[in-house]
Order: structure tokens, then C-alpha cells, then sequence
């Protein structure tokens, strides 16, 4: 066992993991935050990505052992208070989420990319989630509700 001490949603915490859990293991198994899919298990799908000090990373490939002194934002902490923020609301409006699986990681690498570029193109916002595969939406729905979020068409 080891002892991981990190920032997660905003509030500090401390838990014991065997050494060879990922950070998804850590939040799925050890936290019981079920927001962060396991899909692949390989890095490839996205559905298990997660912000880590801000950066989209596939927790999959996160040795849970990394997050130690460090800022880790799932989708559980998106929303403030029982509401939701600007990015799940335009997913909402758009209909950009049907069967739910790879949603968590589109809002994350989402919300980097509005982090970083606030006006982004719809060429940028397909990049940005590139790595994130959605196998109901055709991905149209998810690039226009992250337009809207920015402010865009």
C-alpha cells in the first residue's frame, strides 16, 4: 500500500492504494466516483480521461502514485452546487450526449481546450477531442455544444 495525498474537485485528499493502481483504479475502486469510464485500458478510447493540474490525461496510464501533491478534476467536479456548469448544460441543449460513456471525457478535454483557448474554432475543438471516442454522436452534436460554450455559432 501507499499513501496519495492530492487535490481532487477542488478538496484535498488523502487515501492508501496498492502500488500498482492507476488513477483510474484509485478513483473508480478507491473513491467510488463513477464518472470516469473504464474503457480500452490502453490509453486509446478517452473515456477515462481526467484533468491533471489542468491537462487531459487518459487515467489508464496514471500510476495513482503520480497524483501525489497534485490537481486532479473529474467530471463529478464540473458541476457547482447540484448545478451544471456552462459545458454540460450546452451538451444538454445540444444533444450532444447519448448513451453517456464517453461524455465524461469530452467535457474534460473540453474544458482544457476552453481553458486554454476560449474562442476556439470548430477545427480546434476537433482536435482537442480527437482522442476521445464517441460511437453515437458523429461528434457534429459534441463540436457544436462546445462552440456554444465558448460563445460561438
Amino acid at each position: 500500500m501507499i499513501s496519495v495525498g492530492f487535490t481532487l474537485n477542488g478538496r484535498p485528499c488523502q487515501i492508501d492504494v496498492p502500488a500498482h493502481w492507476t488513477a483510474l483504479d484509485l478513483l473508480r475502486d478507491g473513491l467510488a466516483l463513477a464518472g470516469t469510464k473504464d474503457g480500452c485500458g490502453e490509453g486509446v478510447c478517452g473515456t477515462c480521461t481526467v484533468l491533471l493540474d489542468g491537462e487531459p490525461v487518459r487515467s489508464c496510464l496514471v500510476l495513482a502514485a503520480r497524483l501525489r501533491g497534485r490537481a486532479v478534476l473529474t467530471v463529478e467536479g464540473l458541476d457547482r452546487e447540484g448545478e451544471p456548469d456552462r459545458l454540460q448544460a450546452a451538451f444538454a441543449r445540444a444533444g450532444a450526449v447519448q448513451c453517456g460513456f464517453c461524455t465524461s471525457g469530452m467535457l474534460l478535454s473540453a474544458r482544457a481546450l476552453l481553458a486554454a483557448n476560449p474562442s476556439p474554432t470548430e477545427h480546434d475543438v476537433r482536435e482537442a477531442l480527437a482522442g476521445n471516442l464517441c460511437r453515437c454522436t458523429g461528434y457534429t452534436k459534441i463540436v457544436q455544444a462546445v462552440l456554444a460554450a465558448a460563445g460561438g455559432p
